[in-house]
């Protein structure tokens, strides 16, 4: 099955802000001009009417942008990571893959054209221009790009038709819509010949709509039986059902009663889809048309008789089928592409853990400007001591309960307050 996917994508990651002065002919002590690092490049889940399956995504892959490039000297900041665009059939559903709760879904791309950022780029290091101050006019420090978003996303193709053929297998839903369209699916004797959904247009001079195929459904399949989850999400999407049941079999009407009870088991909102129901192989001898009719008739439910193996009323219920399209059409809209909104996540603040004597500070902006800087430069690391209080590191100590002497730990950099 090529309509559910699951893969892993990776933004690129922010190139790093550089420490660099100016240096010109007689300026020999320009100020610092290093500049910053550029973003990494997101991933993005584009919807593509030219795709049609999920196909060319591969399980399990790791997708990745580009990283950002470094910053560079005289205040140049690095190019920024290509984005990287995974084109995917309209229809998509999007979800972000969870480990012990439920898949959330992230997007529903319903538009050609919709697209939706799933992996946000990694933020490119501020270079040393911009730690320059009055006290400090010639600053050593830098930060190191932020890294991108990674995660694991899942992709669930739902087929967005007029019409879905429904049934158990083996009933002639292929042959149905080979018959009425120019869709060319797998056709046999033997049940679940027809493993993935197949799409067809219906079309005539004045009219057309899209037809869809659901592979045969079975008795618990709402449990996912048969694989049966794969092939009821296609159904969401219909407007209407054109259920089709085999004349031959031994109850007709009980088989329709047992696939509308696995739709209503999976989703009660299916079983409220109109429905045209048809009986199928009325070619074989043994189907008793009149017995038929009287049965579902005393159930409430009209039948259409049709043989897709020889054509014998085809036109008749393609003709019914758009009727009853255009009746469910005027009292439906078709859904509008929903956008959903993710805030993003706060900066954490400054926050201190005691651990025996020493005192950890945790609060990863000020670690990635300490990763950046060179620490064994001794006029490097009393700049960046300096800047670490102003920026609120000794506040947090003092409200810790730190005490001058103290051994404190701030990513790689240690040093007693």
């Amino acid at each position: 099955m090529f309509d559910r996917v699951e893969i892993r994508v990776k933004a690129g990651k922010g190139g790093n802000g550089i420490v660099s002065f100016r240096r010109e002919k007689f300026i020999p002590f320009g100020g610092p001009d290093g500049g910053d690092g550029g973003r990494g490049g997101a991933v993005i889940i584009k919807a593509d009417d030219a795709v049609s399956s999920l196909i060319l995504l591969r399980q399990g892959k790791v997708y990745r942008a580009e990283d950002g490039a470094n910053g560079q000297s005289r205040k140049k900041h690095g190019r920024a990571g290509i984005d990287l665009v995974l084109a995917v059939p309209v229809g998509t559903v999007v979800l972000k893959k969870a480990q012990l709760a439920d898949d959330t879904e992230i997007a529903d791309l319903l538009q050609p054209g919709q697209r939706v950022v799933v992996a946000e780029s990694g933020r490119g290091g501020l270079g040393n221009s911009h730690f320059a101050g009055a006290t400090n006019q010639a600053p050593r420090i830098a930060q190191r790009g932020w890294a991108g978003e990674e995660k694991s996303i899942l992709l669930e193709l739902k087929l967005i038709a007029d019409v879905g053929i429904i049934g158990y297998p083996n009933v002639g839903k292929s042959s149905l819509l080979a018959m009425v369209s120019a869709a060319k699916p797998k056709i046999d004797s033997y049940p679940f010949t027809t493993l993935e959904p197949a799409l067809g247009v219906v079309e005539t001079s004045q009219w057309s709509f899209i037809i869809a195929e659901i592979p045969g459904l079975i008795v618990d399949a709402y449990l996912g039986r048969g694989l049966g989850h794969d092939f009821l999400r296609h159904v969401v999407r219909t407007k209407m059902l054109l259920h089709l049941v085999d004349g031959s079999s031994a109850s007709p009407l009980e088989d329709m009663f047992q696939i509308n009870n696995e739709l209503k088991r999976f989703d009660s909102a299916l079983a409220q889809k109109p429905q045209l129901v048809a009986v199928n192989k009325i070619d074989l001898p043994r189907v008793r048309l009149a017995e038929i009719e009287d049965a579902f008739s005393s159930a409430g439910t009209k039948v259409h008789f049709i043989s897709a193996a020889t054509g014998e009323g085809i036109s008749e219920l393609v003709a019914k089928t758009f009727a009853a399209l255009g009746q469910v059409s005027a009292r439906e809209k078709a859904p509008k592409p929903r956008k959903v909104f993710y805030p993003k996540p706060k900066r954490p603040s400054i926050s201190v853990q005691k651990q025996g004597d020493a005192f950890f500070v945790v609060a990863p902006e000020l670690e990635r400007t300490v990763s950046g800087t060179d620490i064994r430069d001794l006029e490097a690391r009393r700049q960046l001591l300096r800047w670490l209080t102003k920026a609120g590191v000794s506040r947090a100590l003092k409200k810790a309960g730190a005490k001058p002497g103290d051994r404190v730990s701030l990513g790689e950099l240690e040093w007693e307050w």
